[in-house]
C-alpha cells in the first residue's frame, strides 16, 4: 500500500457539529426573542433550506459535484464556472428565503429577522471550525510513509475555505482534488481515475478512507480500490455498498496497514 485517499468532511473535519454549532448560536437567537424551541426551529430552517434547494435548476449539478443544502446557507461559490455562476447569483436569496421560510412554519412572519438570521448562520459557521481529535495524530504518523492524498466533493471556493480556516490539514497531503475543479463528483469513477493517474499508481496501490458509503466508498468499489468506510457513530449499513473495511477510529487504520 502506497497511497492513502482521504476524504475531508465529517472524515478529517467534523462538519456536521460545525454547522449544528452555528444552527444553535443562530436559533437561539429566535429564542430570545420570540421564545421559540431552538431545536424546533432549527429542524424548520433545515427543512426549508431542502424544500428551497431542491427547487432550483442546480439541484442536479449541485448533487453531481456534492454541495449540500446547508453548505449553501453559508459558503461562496465565486468559481468560474457556469453552474456555479448560477449557484452563486441564487445563494443570497436562497439564504433569506430559508430562515424566513423557517420562521413561517414556526407560525412567524418577520421578513426583516429572517434576513438577520440569514446574515449571522455564515458568522457563526465560520466561527466554528471542529476537527476530530484524533485527526493530526493520524496525519503525523502516516506522513512520510505514504503519499496522501485529499479528496473532496464540493465548490472549490468552499473547500478551500474550510482548508484556509483550518490551516493545519493542507500540508500533509502530496495532492488536494476538489470535484468542483475536476466537473464530476464522487462517486462517480472518472474522479478516482484521476486521482490514481496524478498519484501515478495502480488500485492496487490505493486505499480509500471515507464516511460515506453512498459516495466515498461506491466510488472505490467502482474502480476496484480497497475502501475504509469511517463508521463513528455506530450507523447500520442499510445499502448493498461494501467497504473493504469498517473501522470507528481512525486510529484503528493503522490495523489494517500493518
Amino acid at each position: 500500500m502506497k497511497t492513502l485517499i482521504f476524504d475531508l468532511d465529517d472524515t478529517l473535519l467534523w462538519d456536521a457539529k460545525s454547522v449544528k454549532t452555528a444552527f444553535e448560536k443562530t436559533c437561539q437567537l429566535a429564542t430570545e426573542k420570540y421564545q421559540l424551541n431552538a431545536e424546533e426551529f432549527e429542524n424548520a430552517v433545515r427543512e426549508a433550506a431542502r424544500e428551497l434547494y431542491q427547487s432550483y435548476e442546480t439541484f442536479a449539478f449541485t448533487q453531481m459535484i456534492g454541495i449540500n443544502p446547508f453548505e449553501g446557507l453559508w459558503g461562496n461559490f465565486g468559481d468560474d464556472e457556469e453552474n456555479f455562476n448560477k449557484l452563486s447569483a441564487l445563494v443570497p436569496q436562497y439564504r433569506k428565503n430559508a430562515w424566513i421560510n423557517g420562521l413561517k412554519k414556526m407560525g412567524i412572519n418577520d421578513e426583516a429577522f429572517g434576513e438577520e438570521l440569514a446574515e449571522i448562520f455564515p458568522q457563526k459557521r465560520r466561527e466554528s471550525p471542529f476537527v476530530y481529535e484524533e485527526t493530526f495524530d493520524i496525519l503525523d504518523k502516516l506522513t512520510g510513509t505514504y503519499q496522501l492524498i485529499l479528496l473532496t466533493n464540493g465548490s472549490p471556493e468552499l473547500q478551500n475555505e474550510k482548508l484556509t480556516i483550518t490551516p493545519e490539514i493542507a500540508p500533509y497531503f502530496d495532492h488536494i482534488i476538489i470535484s468542483g475543479a475536476f466537473g464530476r463528483g464522487k462517486p462517480d469513477p472518472t474522479i478516482f481515475e484521476h486521482v490514481l493517474s496524478k498519484a501515478g499508481i495502480d488500485t492496487t496501490d490505493a486505499l480509500m478512507v471515507g464516511d460515506n458509503l453512498l459516495t466515498d466508498i461506491k466510488g472505490a468499489n467502482a474502480v476496484g480500490m480497497k475502501s475504509v468506510w469511517i463508521n463513528r457513530h455506530n450507523k447500520k449499513n442499510e445499502t448493498e455498498i461494501k467497504p473493504t473495511y469498517e473501522i470507528k477510529s481512525l486510529h484503528e487504520l493503522f490495523n489494517i496497514l500493518n
